[in-house]
This record gives structure tokens, C-alpha cells and sequence, in this order.
């Protein structure tokens, strides 16, 4: 094995290692009910690794801050921060490798979604030369990637749920590897838990989740029932990082303790029934004042926790702008334009490009870009979605006299049908046939009949085309502005 860490011990009393830097390359998924010890494993598998690896720790409960007490973690309290500020210390964290714990124990769901989001995509999007190995512990992850609609807005929903696909799904390549843990894994979107190679299943009694938590065991689902009598703080293993065969683990202990709570019980306060009672039924204005609450401390600027995440010597700052001003120089002498219209082409050939959101083809985009040596995307998002339309109706270089007639015509629509016209107006150029509903459905990112004949009747209703049908039923449609009809189909 490699840098292998001691996670606990088998049933026969002998330590049981998980390699790290296999671990990195394959991802794990921990799950557990509430109270069988998640938290627990994190936090040893967090301490026995925090001299290996650069960790980032996504903590919605504040479970975890006391690392930051024993070992070089710095503590970033969400709610004293905007997303602006919050993508820029991801940035910064990739960029110095500092190990770093995000709290969001003070946001309501929403709110932590979207820092987690904001967060995780810019750690997502950091430059190439920042591609540092690096742990991402994410504690409670089917709050980030539930399986179904919950009582948070869509759009929060899906760019949590994105974020967290991105880290299990596409994270690898950029030295992201993501240790989530949840309670439930029905809970947990699917794409999400499938991208783990690892898996340590603790204590769960629900049959769906014992059933599932088997399959990923290899287990025969009479074996299941195992799952159902481990005891806290007892998992089942399996993964190359861990054994190739299930094997029974019993977490050690750790050095740190969470701040949270306790699982013990604590002597009863010894007073009389009388004297209880007095207490609580006291009259008001003879109560002694209460004392007031601490005073919380005051957050730290922004600007002063970036900086103090592993800045740059002073001497070597002029060096650092002068290779940046050197990389925007190399970066301006290429052609752009013609980045952007290879990229799409290249995008455009793959055919899962038709189906993935807007947002997450832009994140793709933005990767191919860096790649050819851009120091940045060249496009923001809205201009991205502009050239994606355009791209999905087959017009690369929107600068090409050839369609700048067809542009025109096509700007009375929304951009959406772009595509679904620059497919009619090409076929019109070339005298062929209208493309029938499967291809203009295809490139309106639908499959309903009725959607497509709603499509069509718009575009006539604004006077971009005229539909004529023949005796025989078969379709034609021209553009008037561009004198073109196409074939009938």
C-alpha cells in the first residue's frame, strides 16, 4: 500500500488500514443512521490523514470545528460572508493547499446550500497549475444532493445538487476526492453515491437502505440483516482503498471531540420537588436576572482571512505578477474566436451534450478553454448560452457573411429556438427537405409532439416563417426575410 492510515481494528483485533492515495483516486461513501458513529469515523479518518493531504471539510452541523484547535485547519463561519467572498477563499484554498473547515452551522438549509455550491464550484473551477490532491469530507450529503425535490427552491436544489455531481463525478481529474457521509441512502441522489469505490456502511435498520447498503457490499441480501445489529461506532468495509472483501471495523479513537454534544448521561440535579418548583413557577420580577449571553466574536474581514491563508512571501510578489502579466500576455496573442468555435465543435460531437444543463456544459467549456491555454473563459455564462444555441443549430462563427442574414432573422425569437430555426434555415440553403419533429425537438431539448407543433406555431405567429402543407400532407416551410423554403417533408 501506499501512505495507509489506521482506521480501527477487524474482529480478530488486528488494524485495518485505509490507503490514501488510493482513496484519492476512488472516492468514498460512508452511511449510517443517526448515532452509529458517521461523525466519529469522519473525524479519525480526518486526524490520521491531516500530516498526508490537504483537506476541506463541508460541516452543515458544526461538528468539526476543534480540528482547527489541534491541528493547521482554518475555520471559515459561512454566515459572516457573501458567495462572492466565500468562492474567493475556495479559490485562495486551492491555490495554497490550506486545510480549512467550512462551517455553515449558523445558515438555514438554503442558505448552506448555496454557500456549499458556491463553494465547491470554485474549488471546482480553480486554474490547471492549482490542481493540488485534496480531501473534500462533505458530512450530511443528502442535504446537498437530496434524491428528490424537498421544500428548497429548484434552482437551489439543482446547482447544490450539480456542485456535488461534479465533485464525485468529474472531481478526480482535478485532485478532488470527495468522502461524503450520509444517513440515509435512499436520501442521496444516485449519480452522486454510484462515483464511490469505497464504502464503510454502518448501523441502519430501514430494509431499503439495508438493501441497498448490501448490493454496494457485494453482500446477498439474506446477509443484510448484518447491517441492521452493527454497533455504534462499527462499520462493514469494502473498496481498494480499504479490502477487496467486506470486512467488520471497529473506529479507534480520535484526539479531538466535537463541541456539540453528548451521548452520556448526566447526573439528575439533586434538589427537592419544592425547590424545583419554586424555581420554575417563580414570580418574574423577583427572578434574579439572567446573565447576559457572551459576547459573540467579531468576524473576521474577508480581505484578512484570504490573506491569511498562505499568503505570499513579500519578496516573491513581483515575481508572481510578472509570470500572471506573462500567462495574460501569452494568452491575449491567441486567437480566441477561434478557440470558442473549436471548443463547441468539439462539445457538439459528444452526444451527451444534448441532455446536461446549461451550467454544467459551461463549467466543461470553461475547462477546454483553460486547457488551450486561456487564461480565462472567454465567455460569461449568458454569452455562453447565446453561442450554444447557435452551436446546437449548427452555426459555429456567428461572423460568417453566410449567416449573418439568418442571425438577423432569427432575432425576433427567443434564444432557446434558436437552434430549432437555424436548422430549418440551413435546410432551406441547401434545398432540402424540413427537418422533421424528432430533429427540431432534438435541438429544442424536447421529445413531446406537442411542445414542437407550440414551437412552430410561434415562429409563424411572429412572422419568422410560413408553414404550407400539400394535399398529401407533406411539410414545407420558408423564411419570407430570406426569400428560402425548404423541401417538402
Amino acid at each position: 500500500m501506499g501512505a495507509s492510515i489506521d482506521i480501527g481494528l477487524d474482529e480478530t483485533g488486528r488494524p485495518v488500514g485505509i490507503d490514501i492515495e488510493e482513496l484519492l483516486a476512488t472516492r468514498l461513501l460512508v452511511q449510517g443512521n443517526s448515532g452509529s458513529g458517521k461523525s466519529h469515523l469522519l473525524r479519525r479518518l480526518l486526524e490520521e490523514s491531516a500530516g498526508l493531504v490537504q483537506q476541506v471539510i463541508i460541516d452543515p452541523e458544526g461538528d468539526f470545528g476543534t480540528l482547527a484547535d489541534a491541528y493547521s485547519h482554518i475555520v471559515i463561519d459561512a454566515g459572516d460572508y457573501n458567495e462572492r467572498e466565500i468562492a474567493r477563499m475556495a479559490a485562495r484554498i486551492r491555490e495554497h493547499r490550506a486545510s480549512v473547515i467550512l462551517n455553515l452551522e449558523s445558515l438555514e438549509l438554503e442558505a448552506q446550500m448555496t454557500c456549499a455550491a458556491a463553494f465547491l464550484n470554485a474549488m471546482f473551477d480553480a486554474p490547471r497549475e492549482h490542481w493540488y490532491p485534496a480531501l473534500v469530507v462533505v458530512d450530511e450529503a443528502q442535504m446537498f444532493a437530496p434524491s428528490v425535490a424537498g421544500d428548497v427552491p429548484d434552482p437551489v436544489r439543482r446547482a447544490s445538487l450539480s456542485a456535488m455531481t461534479n465533485l464525485m463525478c468529474r472531481g478526480r481529474k482535478r485532485g478532488l476526492a470527495g468522502a461524503i457521509a450520509t444517513q440515509r441512502l435512499a436520501k442521496l441522489a444516485k449519480n452522486v453515491a454510484a462515483e464511490a469505490s469505497n464504502f464503510l456502511m454502518g448501523r441502519t435498520f430501514l430494509d431499503i437502505d439495508m438493501a441497498r447498503a448490501a448490493d454496494l457490499l457485494g453482500m446477498e441480501r439474506r446477509q443484510a440483516e448484518r447491517i441492521r445489529d452493527l454497533e455504534r461506532g462499527c462499520f462493514l468495509g469494502l473498496g481498494p482503498a480499504i479490502s477487496r472483501r467486506p470486512v467488520a471495523i471497529r473506529i479507534g479513537a480520535t484526539r479531538t471531540f466535537s463541541r456539540t454534544g453528548t451521548h452520556t448521561l448526566l447526573p439528575m440535579p439533586e434538589a427537592a420537588a419544592e425547590d424545583l418548583r419554586d424555581r420554575l413557577f417563580a414570580d418574574e420580577g423577583n427572578a434574579p436576572a439572567p446573565m447576559p449571553p457572551a459576547p459573540r466574536p467579531q468576524p473576521i474581514a474577508a480581505d484578512e482571512l484570504i490573506s491569511s491563508i498562505a499568503p505570499a512571501p513579500m519578496a516573491a510578489q513581483p515575481a508572481i505578477f510578472a509570470a500572471r502579466q506573462e500567462a495574460e500576455d501569452a494568452a491575449d496573442a491567441i486567437d480566441s474566436e477561434a478557440v470558442i468555435v473549436s471548443v463547441l465543435r468539439d462539445m457538439m460531437a459528444e452526444a451527451s451534450a444534448a441532455s446536461q444543463p446549461d451550467a454544467l456544459l459551461y463549467q466543461d467549456f470553461s475547462v477546454r478553454c483553460r486547457m488551450q491555454r486561456l487564461v480565462r473563459a472567454p465567455l460569461d455564462l449568458e454569452g455562453f448560452r447565446q453561442r450554444l444555441a447557435l452551436a446546437r443549430g449548427g452555426v459555429f462563427d456567428p461572423s460568417d457573411p453566410v449567416w449573418v442574414p439568418v442571425l438577423d432573422a432569427a432575432a425576433r425569437l427567443p434564444q432557446d429556438m434558436y437552434a430549432p430555426f437555424l436548422l430549418i434555415a440551413r435546410a432551406a440553403m441547401d434545398g432540402q427537405p424540413c427537418p422533421d419533429d424528432a430533429a427540431l425537438g432534438q435541438a429544442y431539448g424536447t421529445s413531446s409532439p406537442g411542445r414542437i407543433r407550440r414551437l412552430i406555431d410561434y415562429m409563424e405567429k411572429q412572422g419568422v416563417i410560413v408553414v404550407r402543407a400539400d394535399f398529401g400532407g407533406r411539410r414545407s416551410v420558408g423564411i419570407p426575410e430570406l426569400g428560402l423554403t425548404t423541401g417538402a417533408e
